[in-house]
C-alpha cells in the first residue's frame, strides 16, 4: 500500500484529504512536526508529500527546502494547497521546490487528477 505524508493546518480540509486518501487506497502518515519531515519520509519511503500553507507557511516551505536537498527525498513529489486567490504563496511555495500547488478549493474532489499530475515522471 503505498503511503502518502500529509501536513495541515487546516483541519477540516486536512480531514477530507485523509479521509480522501484512504478511500484511494494510500496509508497516510501525518506529519506534526516539520523539522523531522525529511527524516520521516527517508522512514517510510512516501509516494507524495501533501500539505497546505496557511499560518505556518516558513517552517512548511523549509521543510520542503530540506525534503528537496536531501538526495534519498528529493524525488518525493511535493503537493501543496493555498487558500484560494493567494497571490505569493503559489510562487513561493514552487521556489522551494513543490511539485504542484493549487487551490485549497476543490483539491479533496479532484484529488486523484493531482495525485496523477503530481507522479508523472518528468
Amino acid at each position: 500500500m503505498p503511503v502518502a505524508l500529509i501536513f495541515y493546518d487546516n483541519l477540516l480540509i486536512g480531514s477530507q484529504l485523509v479521509n480522501r486518501l484512504q478511500d484511494l487506497g494510500y496509508r497516510v502518515q501525518l506529519v506534526s512536526d516539520l523539522e523531522t519531515l525529511a527524516r520521516l519520509a527517508q522512514e517510510v519511503k512516501p509516494m507524495v508529500f501533501l500539505t497546505n500553507l496557511t499560518a505556518r507557511t516558513s517552517p512548511v516551505l523549509d521543510a520542503i527546502r530540506v525534503l528537496r536537498a536531501n538526495t534519498v527525498t528529493a524525488h518525493i513529489p511535493v503537493l501543496v494547497f493555498t487558500k484560494e486567490g493567494e497571490k505569493q504563496l503559489p510562487h513561493l511555495a514552487r521556489a522551494a521546490g513543490a511539485t504542484l500547488v493549487t487551490s485549497e478549493a476543490g483539491s479533496v474532489a479532484q484529488l486523484p487528477q493531482l495525485l496523477e499530475r503530481a507522479l508523472e515522471v518528468e
